[in-house]
């Protein structure tokens, strides 16, 4: 008889390529160190295993009660991310990407249910983010203004929405490295121990 472990392997095996950084020695605490917002790309595609590996990633983050309430629309092809791109003034960088991993969630208009959501939106684009960039591939989000578009584009029926765009591709320029002076506000201005 197999063991629970064994048969869950079975059904749910590794991505490709799930053992391995592309960033030789990357760790967990260099890959903090290193992500940025990235949103100048090389003209290349992110390799399917690297992609897959990913978007694992966002599937494995904890959520509220476990709801797992989000999908993730997959965009690669290129007339595909101008379009997605339109949606908001602020997501040009979308449309030169490698790929846009578009973070959907169910509509509401339960404000507790909303926070819920935005809260695991937010665990999963850092899952999202940081697997990027344990594989040297920088991201950079984008906020969705028109929703009907997004819509549109997307196939995406009317029960669910667009809750932000994670853009993908490898960075032009300088890759990704630990940072040793962040522009960050100072540790001691940011930490309060016992009280404020």
């Amino acid at each position: 008889m197999r063991t629970h472990a064994e048969r869950h392997e079975t059904q749910c095996p590794e991505p490709p390529g799930a053992g391995r950084a592309i960033v030789p020695e990357m760790e967990t605490w260099d890959a903090l160190r290193a992500r940025r917002n990235v949103r100048t790309y090389e003209d290349r595609a992110i390799p399917d295993d690297d992609l897959d590996r990913i978007l694992e990633a966002g599937r494995r983050t904890p959520s509220s009660m476990n709801q797992q309430a989000w999908d993730f629309v997959v965009v690669t092809d290129r007339d595909g991310l101008r379009e997605l791109a339109r949606t908001w003034r602020y997501a040009a960088h979308v449309g030169t990407s490698a790929a846009t991993i578009v973070l959907v969630v169910p509509t509401s208009e339960d404000r507790d249910e909303r926070d819920t959501l935005q809260y695991d939106i937010g665990q999963v684009t850092m899952s999202i983010m940081l697997a990027a960039a344990d594989l040297g591939i920088g991201s950079g989000h984008a906020s969705v203004g028109d929703q009907d578009l997004a819509r549109s584009i997307l196939g995406l029926p009317e029960d669910r929405e667009c809750a932000i765009f994670i853009a993908l591709g490898f960075p032009v320029g300088r890759r990704l490295e630990p940072m040793r002076h962040p522009n960050r506000r100072a540790f001691e201005d940011v930490v309060h121990r016992e009280r404020w």
